[in-house]
């Protein structure tokens, strides 16, 4: 449904983990609109809760009274062990739990929630350096 696309761009993901999402009707009808923006999303630990602020459901235009706020926090759904080893792991080295993708799974919302280390300038760039180098090395290679 959703890609955060500059996630990879803006952070080193180090390690991932699929969590399910706390959701009203209106919500999942819109994200099966595809209405949704994963851009300025992220992972916030809350006492023992793990929630995502910042993640834009739009409204569901036929919900009328019964709609949803669009950027409102969402619980994200983790066993206790996962928060205690992956969000922990975030507070403790100052890492970013960074959503990657929005999607169904068996009828389930789910995120792909990535524990990312900030890249600075020079990292992005010596990345798309590296990505255009090797794009013109596969080039090279299907020409033969």
């Amino acid at each position: 449904m959703a890609q955060n696309r500059r996630a990879r761009h803006e952070y080193e993901v180090l390690d991932t983990l699929e969590c399910g999402i706390v959701l009203v009707g209106s919500e999942v009808k819109s994200l099966r609109n595809g209405k949704v923006s994963l851009e300025e999303a992220y992972g916030r630990i809350k006492g023992s809760e793990v929630w995502l602020i910042g993640c834009d459901i739009a409204e569901y235009v036929q919900a009328n009274q019964f709609n949803h706020e669009p950027r409102r926090a969402r619980k994200l759904l983790m066993h206790r062990r996962e928060i205690g080893k992956f969000a922990m792991q975030a507070k403790q080295q100052g890492l970013t739990l960074v959503p990657l993708k929005l999607y169904f799974k068996k009828g389930k919302a789910k995120v792909l929630l990535g524990l990312g280390k900030g890249r600075k300038l020079h990292d992005k760039r010596d990345k798309l350096k590296k990505a255009s180098m090797q794009r013109d090395i596969d080039r090279a290679m299907r020409r033969g």
